[in-house]
Order: structure tokens, then C-alpha cells, then sequence
């Protein structure tokens, strides 16, 4: 998109969180008229006001009103449903819908690597971020991570690689979004009240972060999910160069274990990249995004060497199976990010010291039974937290033994009482945090706090 292309249109964009300004800032830069809606009220987005106001751009608050279909292109925030009645009146008039991922995409030219997923998106994103900065590659970290692509597309220098974490919202509303590198983690069930209850719906947004990929492009993907494999498989895009990553079986071509060592067979050559036994944040799951990242950065070109003192030295992202704090003998981990039943099935398999876990919040139509099995493996005791701490109770009966919690000070109060010296107490919820907090990291903020604070048993 040039600038001749923007200037002087009209642009509504309907959300007015990080990604809705970023994506102000960047069209007033380039001579748009900008309108934002958003239906938080004007006091609760008084800072938001002022930047739009410095910028000179317009809006609203406390309520989506059509003046937003008074515009020749609409900017959806990730937030925003695509059900939304005001985004179907925009449909039945014509007027295009797009995300603030397409939008910025539209003024970049570095090579873009997007990472989707259910789960590992930021663990991966993030240790991609890490293995181009330790190899001294000029790259920019932005997208679902926190930072909008559009607060970061106007600074990129020429050879700047950009790594994106990438959600299925983003690329429900894209057009010609292309990423030189994309990659797909796994897919699993989530999100669902976004997508009428219809997995298949939800499959097929994450299917699209390649649907505009063409000659010389790559996509990484997750060889042990059959979701994932079909979902590559049942309309591979021509010309793409196709990377999978196994922690099960030896490929052919892409990364594997062979003889626990994580090896890459790519462009015609073999490497082993180092023992997994060495790579510093555990799991299997980590070992899989781990994987994925290593491919990411092979694409471009990172040294075997570099990406080796990478993996040994990367401690991990906050929220996701974060070590908080050993006291009494008892550790805390916090794992806030675990929002979805996968991620916890993940984390469970991660420890063999017995857990207490904290689980429950804003539930999101889970299916219990799949943690079953890793809970009367791995858990002592389930807290159950927020909103759903009664279907929590309910999944679990005759598991394990279950307590109802009212806080998270009581809950980790009431794990504390559970654990013995040598325990994990795990927040692992299973759930959104929109119950008691502003998000997961909100969450995962207060458990550390609470934490931190509790003194030694007497």
C-alpha cells in the first residue's frame, strides 16, 4: 500500500486497544481520515482520547454507532467478533473489512516469519525473536505478543526480519497477508464461541496464515498433529517449500530427533543442532516450539552455532510455566497462559513432582476428559477457581480431591495447605481471566505477587 493509496480516505477501525491505535497512528501518518469506535466509555479510555486527539484523529466512545460505516475501509481489532452486527451491516453495504495485521502488512517490505497455533505461539514467537537478535540479524518481535505489527512497520530498516505471533482473529479478516516463513504449531479446540461451536471454522482461519504463500515461500509444521497435517495437506500451497518438525519419528526433510539430538534436513543438508537434553526450557511441547523456531531461523540463514547457545541459554516467557518461587520446600510455578484444556494437558506432562493445581475462570465451552488421565497421573489436588470452579469440581469427581476457592488468596492458601515439601503448586486455569482480571497476564501478576508476599511456615 502507498501512500497515494491512503491519503484522504476514510477509515473507520473499530476496537480501541493497542492494535487500534497502532493502526490510527500509522494511516494519520500516511494523510487518512481516521474515525475509531470503540465501546469502552471515554473515562475508562481517557488516555486513549488524548493520543487520538494529538494525532487528529476522531472517534467515539461508549457505544458502536454507523457513523463507523461511514468510511471506505473498516480496520477490526482482534477483540472485535466477526459477528458483530456492525461488521455484518458493513458486509451488506460493501464496504471491505480488514485486521490491523493485513493493514500493516500492506506497508511492509522486510520478510515477514508468522507464527500460529493454538498453543506455543508466544514461547515460539518469542525464542524465534531471541535466535535472530543473538545472531545479530535486525529483526522486529510484534503482532498477538503484545506489540502491534502497525506501532512497528514504520521503523523497519531494510534487511529487518519480522517475527509475528499470529491468532486466528487476525487472520480471519485478511486479503493478501504473505509471509515469507509461516508456521502452525498444532490446532486444537479453542476459541470456539468465536467460531459458532464449529471447529472446522476455526481450522480454517488458521489454514489462511498460508493461503496467499507462493514460489520461494516456506511453512513449518507440526508433523505429530493430524489436525495440523490435514489441515496442510487438503490444499498445500504451490511452489511452498514444506518444513515439519516431529518429536516422535525422523523426517525426511525438516527437523527431528535423531538420537535425541534435534537434527535439521533442509536445502539439501543435515545438521544436528544440539541434544535436547540441553535445550533449557522443558517439555515436549517446548521441545516441538522449539523445533519450529530453529527451522524459522535456519530459513534465514542463522548459524548452527548461534542458534545452539540460544537454545541453551532461553529461560522461557512469563506466564508460561514460570518459576515464581521455592518456599517451605514447596515451588510455585505460575502458568497463566494456559487458557485452553491443551495447554494444561501440555504443562501437567511437564513436571513428576506431585501437583496442586489452581484451575477455573472464564470458561470457553472446555471438555474436561482429556485431563483425566494426566490429573490422576500427575495432581494431588485441584483448586478451583472464578466462574467455572463448580464445572471444575465437576470434571474431576472422583479423580482427585477437589476444593472451591472464592479468591486467588485463598486458592493459593488453600494449595499451600495441600502441598508437602517437594509439591508444585501449578496456576494452570484451563480458562480465560476475564472473570476476575483484565487478562491472563493480570492473572499470572497477582499469583506472583500473592506468592512473593507469603511468609515461611512457622
Amino acid at each position: 500500500m502507498q501512500e497515494e493509496d491512503v491519503r484522504g480516505r476514510r477509515f473507520s477501525i473499530l476496537g480501541g486497544a493497542r492494535s487500534g491505535v497502532a493502526a490510527a497512528e500509522l494511516l494519520v501518518s500516511h494523510g487518512a481520515k481516521v474515525f475509531l469506535s470503540d465501546r469502552n466509555s471515554e473515562q475508562a479510555m481517557a488516555s486513549v482520547a488524548a493520543e487520538l486527539r494529538s494525532m487528529g484523529a476522531e472517534f467515539e466512545f461508549g457505544d458502536n454507532t454507523d457513523r463507523v460505516l461511514d468510511a471506505d475501509m473498516l480496520v477490526v481489532s482482534p477483540g472485535v467478533r466477526s459477528d458483530a452486527p456492525l461488521l455484518q451491516k458493513a458486509i451488506r453495504r460493501g464496504i471491505p473489512i480488514i485486521s490491523e495485521l493485513e493493514l500493516a502488512s500492506r506497508f511492509c517490505s522486510a520478510p515477514i516469519v508468522a507464527i500460529t497455533g493454538t498453543n506455543g505461539k508466544t514461547t515460539t514467537t518469542t525464542l524465534a525473536g531471541r535466535m535472530f537478535a543473538d545472531a545479530r540479524v535486525p529483526c522486529a518481535v510484534a503482532g498477538n505478543i503484545g506489540t502491534a505489527f502497525s506501532q512497528v512497520v514504520r521503523s523497519l530498516t531494510a534487511g529487518t526480519v519480522v517475527v509475528l505471533e499470529v491468532s486466528s482473529f487476525q487472520l480471519d479478516h485478511i486479503a493478501t497477508f504473505r509471509p515469507a516463513v509461516a508456521a502452525i504449531l498444532n490446532i486444537t479446540p479453542d476459541h470456539l464461541d468465536r467460531y459458532e461451536h464449529d471447529f472446522g471454522r476455526y481450522i480454517a482461519s488458521k489454514r489462511r496464515i498460508f493461503e496467499n504463500q507462493g514460489e520461494g515461500d516456506v511453512l513449518i509444521y507440526n508433523a505429530d498433529d493430524p489436525v495440523t497435517v490435514e489441515a496442510v495437506g487438503k490444499n498445500p500451497p504451490n511452489g511452498v517449500t514444506l518444513l515439519p518438525f516431529s518429536t516422535r519419528k525422523e523426517l525426511p526433510q525438516g527437523a527431528f530427533l535423531a538420537g535425541g539430538v534435534v537434527t535439521v534436513a533442509a536445502g539439501g543438508m543435515e545438521r544436528e543442532i544440539i541434544p535436547a537434553a540441553a535445550i533449557s526450557i522443558r517439555g515436549e511441547h517446548n521441545l516441538a516450539n522449539s523445533m519450529a523456531a530453529v527451522l524459522a531461523a535456519i530459513t534465514r540463514d542463522v548459524p548452527v552455532a548461534s542458534l545452539r547457545a540460544t537454545l541453551k541459554n532461553f529461560k522461557g516467557v512469563e506466564h508460561r510455566l514460570e518459576f515464581v518461587r521455592e518456599l517451605d520446600g514447596i515451588t510455585y510455578v505460575n502458568d497463566s497462559k494456559a487458557t485452553n484444556v491443551d495447554s494444561v494437558w501440555y504443562a501437567l506432562r511437564s513436571f513428576t513432582a506431585p501437583l496442586i493445581v489452581l484451575m477455573g475462570g472464564r470458561d470457553k465451552g472446555n471438555d474436561y476428559r482429556r485431563l483425566r488421565e494426566p490429573v490422576k497421573e500427575h495432581v494431588k489436588t485441584i483448586v478451583a477457581i472464578g466462574e467455572s470452579a463448580d464445572k471444575v469440581v465437576a470434571g474431576f469427581a472422583g479423580v482427585v480431591p477437589t476444593i472451591k476457592a472464592a479468591t486467588m488468596e485463598s486458592a493459593i492458601a488453600a494449595a499451600r495447605g495441600a502441598a508437602t515439601r517437594g509439591d508444585i503448586v501449578l496456576l494452570s486455569p484451563a480458562c480465560a481471566s476475564f472473570d476476575w482480571y483484565k487478562d491472563y497476564e493480570h492473572r499470572g501478576r497477582v499469583f506472583k505477587e500473592i506468592v512473593n508476599a507469603l511468609p515461611p511456615m512457622q
